[in-house]
């Protein structure tokens, strides 16, 4: 009776924390390699296993506007140095995505605070949009797509019952790519690849909130 019992206890307290949901809004800062710094926006469901363990998925938002430096060159050298078009062609605007399955494990290091360690993998979505070489005052939209990969440490700070402050930070790895031709009547048919490192450091603060 009493191993009884004690395998209901366990069973139910397995299924609360199996049927606890936790949804987070997280902003800050990336500093991806491609493109620097700008702002990013992200949002995370997830499932709790138990009180320090939990299942998710998360999906964010970067955007970035900057002059692709390495592609500018690349033109330079081909058809002459001409900074101002140059980079007026190499122009950009960069809407990322990354879409993630995460894991999550806290640590408790006081009565209201907790160490937390994460990682997630999933698709990096990139949408560029750039000029057109010819017309470079016409903008034009590409999309690119890569496998990613995140880690990342952080604290979270209980300030209820069912609500938490975050503060992490993570890197996350990328490299979307994809390639367009250009077609110059004096060289002919050119055709350039356009990588994005979108690797680096992303610093973020949020709310997490149970239900």
């Amino acid at each position: 009776m009493k191993k009884l019992i004690i395998a209901f206890v366990l069973l139910f307290g397995f299924n609360l924390y199996g049927q606890t949901s936790a949804a987070a809004i997280k902003l800050g800062i990336f500093d991806a390699a491609a493109s620097g710094t700008g702002f990013i926006i992200g949002y995370e469901g997830g499932k709790y296993i138990d009180e320090n363990f939990n299942f998710g998925w998360s999906l964010d938002w970067y955007n970035k506007k900057f002059v692709d430096q390495t592609l500018a060159e690349s033109f330079d050298n081909i058809y002459g140095v001409n900074e101002t078009l140059n980079e007026l062609r190499a122009s950009t605007n960069l809407h990322d995505f990354p879409i993630m399955l995460n894991i999550t494990a806290k640590v408790p290091v006081a009565r209201r605070l907790k160490a937390y360690f994460t990682g997630g993998v999933g698709i990096n979505v990139l949408i560029i949009d750039y000029r057109n070489f010819e017309n470079p005052d016409k903008s034009e939209l590409k999309g690119a797509f890569d496998f990613g990969w995140r880690v990342g440490t952080g604290f979270a700070y209980s300030i209820g019952a069912r609500s938490e402050f975050l503060l992490e930070v993570n890197y996350n790895k990328s490299r979307p790519s994809w390639t367009y031709e250009v077609d110059d009547p004096n060289i002919g048919k050119r055709t350039f690849e356009r990588a994005y490192d979108m690797s680096g450091i992303m610093v973020r603060a949020g709310f997490r909130f149970f239900y």
